[in-house]
């Protein structure tokens, strides 16, 4: 099991378990609510159970996904397709990382012009 939560606690939770890699998109949305790139691990959405939800809100970011954050502090902290059983969680929110690996890199032709992408699986 691992557990996670925003910066400021105000949403917090367990997930019995998280895949071992992450995925990091360079899209425009992704961009933009990460203020980066999102990094993301994925789970069934029945293995994430809330701890705590004070903060949480999901915003439909198109019409087909959707992507929680916390409202008190800004983190983002889920993605979540509406016809998909799982959830990606940003792995940076997660409180162990350890065994985790980035396996590749998706939406490379819409990075940003101010970086360059490492050369890993998938770029």
């Amino acid at each position: 099991m691992r557990t996670g939560r925003c910066e400021c606690g105000q949403v917090a939770f367990e997930v019995d378990e998280v895949r071992d890699t992450v995925t990091i998109c360079h899209c425009s949305q992704c961009r933009r609510t990460s203020g980066h790139l999102w990094g993301s691990t994925h789970a069934p959405f029945a293995a994430l159970r809330l701890t705590r939800d004070d903060g949480l809100r999901w915003y439909a970011s198109s019409e087909i996904a959707k992507r929680g954050f916390c409202r008190f502090c800004g983190s983002s902290l889920f993605y979540r397709m509406n016809d998909e059983d799982g959830i990606g969680i940003a792995a940076g929110c997660l409180d162990d990382t350890r065994g985790l690996t980035v396996s590749k890199h998706i939406f490379t032709d819409d990075k940003g012009d101010y970086y360059d992408l490492p050369e890993a699986p998938g770029s």
